[in-house]
């Protein structure tokens, strides 16, 4: 069993940066994938960046490449989202998920533990 444990969201202003960090219960972290993931309202849970355990293959929605940076800590079980350049449009629930076996970096589906999610709000 995976706990993950998401921080680090708030208000801010847009062209602010914020970073989010997701903590990991996990025996095995570095052999998880991790992303994070986000959801709208009124919109469906999109992924917006995800990493292997080694960080060797990366992945970022098209929306926030060049913003966003996906990082992870093996040693301290952490993953983090570094967000600049905030608009309204990346206001959300920001997800961790992490994903234990096999299946694409970029497709929910394979994602096996979530966290609670902590809210970003960016006002213009």
């Amino acid at each position: 069993q995976v706990q993950l444990i998401e921080s680090g969201g708030g208000l801010v202003r847009a062209g602010d940066s914020l970073r989010l960090a997701c903590a990991a219960s996990a025996r095995t972290f570095e052999r998880l994938a991790m992303g994070w993931f986000r959801q709208a309202p009124g919109k469906e849970r999109e992924l917006v960046a995800a990493l292997t355990g080694s960080s060797k293959t990366l992945y970022y929605a098209d929306s926030v490449k060049g913003r966003f940076t996906i990082s992870r800590d093996n040693a301290q079980k952490t993953v983090y989202l570094q967000m600049n350049s905030l608009t309204p449009e990346d206001t959300a629930i920001y997800y961790c998920a992490a994903k234990s076996g096999l299946g694409t970096l970029d497709s929910r589906r394979f994602y096996d533990y979530w966290g609670q999610g902590t809210q970003v709000t960016v006002s213009s």
